[in-house]
């Protein structure tokens, strides 16, 4: 592995900055695994800024059909399963897989294809 690191993409807060430096700078990665990186870089600033409006202003809002979950907690749930695929897509191995076991699956999971009604 090469000791310079590409710059991160404009607009990345501390978060995906992080990631993107941590990644980076263990792993080589092809150009498509490159642009994975940079969506789950993304991914996990959104969360950051999904999470600090939660904080700000609770789990619950007021609608006119009353008390609701707050519409960013459904995204941030959303976000989390997406931030997840995309750091399965990059397949990078975890300290279980790199001391030792190695890694046996394909690629990331997708949509289930349509079985035949009977």
């Amino acid at each position: 592995m090469s000791s310079t690191i590409p710059n991160p993409p404009a607009g990345l807060q501390k978060s995906g900055r992080a990631l993107w430096r941590a990644v980076l700078g263990d792993y080589e990665l092809d150009e498509h695994e490159t642009t994975i990186l940079r969506e789950a870089c993304r991914t996990a600033d959104s969360l950051d800024a999904l999470q600090s409006l939660l904080d700000a202003e609770g789990l619950m809002s007021e609608s006119s059909q009353g008390s609701r979950v707050h519409p960013a907690l459904v995204e941030v749930r959303q976000q989390r399963v997406t931030f997840a695929r995309l750091l399965t897509a990059l397949r990078i191995p975890t300290e279980e897989t790199s001391a030792g076991r190695t890694q046996q699956r394909g690629g990331p999971r997708g949509v289930y294809g349509i079985r035949g009604v009977s």
